[in-house]
């Protein structure tokens, strides 16, 4: 850990939980994630090398002058909750290394135990055939059966056997071979909207998470999001539906108009 990560402050939390997002499918786990960040404003503990686990592909120039090689942030933070209830630890990965993800999941999990993680939770998009009209349900899945039956009592959907791709899976799977308890929670996506931004989602896994935690944070500013995004979805919709008729009527009636021409002129021009 010492040479893959840099530990910017020694606090003592009270049983921290540990909460970890990447970017992903329609990238709920970093709105989510991201977001709680934000409001909590928590203080920096640590950061991981990222020279390590990332190439960088060119430079930025800059009035002419070369800038020094970027590299995406992979950064920890922790929140004090008030005394009595559990502090909190946030990972932020700006984005996913193309190899060594097994690694980089040990590397967060060396962190979790360096501060007395018990729990760690991930976010994740569950795509399914939901509207995005409805309102998208949490699905639930953790890495013990014992921790099922309090996301049961909360109304979290089990969703069988599914799949988690990425970071957000992956450091499940590393944390129970570790033997930490951890937990993901999956906002229901439209399967016809996984390539876009969906606050509405990462909105029903803040509610989730946050009352677990038993954290407390303003989640009005993504409310709005959520409400902007589900605009922007039916515009979408509406538009693509238009789209849809446009192709397989009017395009239709036109062709067949031109084929009836041409078959006359056939006939004229046709030798006796």
């Amino acid at each position: 850990m010492r040479s893959l990560v840099k530990i910017h402050a020694r606090p003592k939390l009270h049983e921290p939980n540990m909460i970890a997002a990447w970017p992903g499918i329609a990238n709920v786990a970093m709105i989510a994630g991201s977001y709680l960040a934000h409001k909590l404003n928590p203080k920096p503990l640590a950061e991981v090398v990222a020279p390590y686990f990332f190439d960088p592909i060119g430079v930025l120039v800059r009035d002419n002058v070369v800038e020094s090689p970027q590299f995406p942030e992979s950064r920890f933070f922790y929140w004090k909750n008030t005394p009595g209830k559990k502090d909190l630890i946030i990972f932020i990965g700006d984005d996913q290394p193309a190899a060594k993800t097994y690694e980089m999941a040990h590397t967060v999990i060396d962190v979790a135990e360096r501060f007395g993680v018990k729990k760690l939770y991930t976010c994740a998009a569950a795509l399914t055939r939901i509207h995005h009209s409805e309102q998208p349900k949490v699905w639930g899945a953790a890495t013990r059966e014992p921790l099922l039956a309090d996301l049961k009592a909360r109304g979290l959907v089990m969703g069988g056997d599914l799949q988690i791709s990425g970071l957000n899976g992956l450091l499940l799977g590393v944390a129970k071979e570790r033997q930490i308890d951890a937990i993901c929670l999956l906002g229901e996506v439209p399967q016809y909207a996984s390539r876009f931004p969906n606050p509405i989602a990462a909105l029903s896994i803040a509610e989730t998470m946050l009352k677990i935690l038993d954290v407390e944070v303003d989640l009005a500013e993504l409310r709005e999001q959520a409400t902007e995004a589900a605009g922007r979805l039916k515009e979408m919709a509406a538009e693509a539906m238009g789209d849809y008729i446009d192709y397989f009527t009017e395009p239709i009636w036109e062709r067949g108009g031109n084929e009836e021409e041409e078959e006359e002129d056939d006939n004229q021009n046709s030798p006796n």
